[in-house]
């Protein structure tokens, strides 16, 4: 048997690999497809919880939050908000006490990092808690791994 690598067979072997890891890629994508839309069709997305978004980041809210581990890290992580403000036990007082701890920023307490005020009315803040909500009910998988944000 020869030693060295013949053109015919170094051919052969760059077109299978292509084939097998084009195979693979096709795979993947048709899996995450799949995935992606049984998730969508789990958690969709209303148009209330749309405007929450375009709020969010109308006000940049993102260059001091987290929001599922993306973000800055100067502020507390949003995307279990909702848990921690207890929407699980009473979706209505989560809701209010949401609303009530955006609309009394800043708080003005010494030492704390202070939120700033936006003159948020309650129409998109509604919007914006459905939003915060919303970011809360998508499988992340565990993450963030602590309720406390």
């Amino acid at each position: 048997m020869s030693e060295t690598l013949t053109k015919s067979a170094a051919r052969n072997i760059f077109f299978g690999g292509t084939v097998f890891f084009f195979v693979i890629f096709v795979g993947l994508v048709a899996h995450s497809v799949t995935k992606a839309n049984a998730i969508a069709a789990a958690n969709p997305v209303t148009p209330s919880v749309a405007a929450g978004k375009h709020i969010w980041e109308r006000h940049a809210c993102i260059d001091c939050h987290t929001l599922l581990g993306e973000g800055a890290y100067f502020a507390p992580e949003l995307g279990n908000v909702w848990v921690r403000f207890g929407g699980l036990e009473s979706p209505d007082g989560a809701r209010d006490a949401l609303k009530a701890w955006i609309k009394n920023q800043p708080t003005g307490i010494a030492g704390r990092r202070q939120m700033p005020h936006f003159n948020i009315n309650e129409s998109e803040l509604d919007q914006l808690v459905d939003f915060l909500k919303w970011t809360s009910e998508i499988d992340t998988q565990k993450w963030p791994p602590q309720v406390s944000g």
